[in-house]
């Protein structure tokens, strides 16, 4: 088992320093990533804590998932590995007017 976990369903008040010290309380914290929406700065409402141990990791998950922090229930579970996307953007229309095969006279 892994010892990076994930914590989704956060309060945009929830700072790295209210994760810290909830899930220092079940163990050591050696890396806590709250994720922030690049355009607004704002937190997206998920982060990822990573614990010294999976047995620290696994305390934090029987414990938390599901407790209230800041007014909201935690989801925690042991964070996935991130999923290779295909590079490049959007799909979209290639061809901007054109009338579809049909002219007009």
């Amino acid at each position: 088992m892994s010892n990076k976990l994930f914590v989704g369903n956060l309060s945009f008040n929830t700072t790295e320093n209210d994760l810290n010290d909830a899930f220092a309380a079940h163990g050591t914290v050696t890396e806590t990533n709250l994720m922030m929406d690049r355009m607004t700065n704002r937190p997206r409402g998920f982060a990822f804590v990573t614990m010294s141990t999976a047995e620290e990791a696994q305390k934090a998950i029987a414990a938390l998932n599901g407790a209230q922090l800041d007014g909201r229930a935690l989801t925690v579970n042991v964070a996935k590995p991130r999923e290779e996307r295909p590079a490049g953007g959007g799909g979209g229309r290639r061809e901007y007017g054109g009338g579809g095969g049909r002219g007009r006279y």
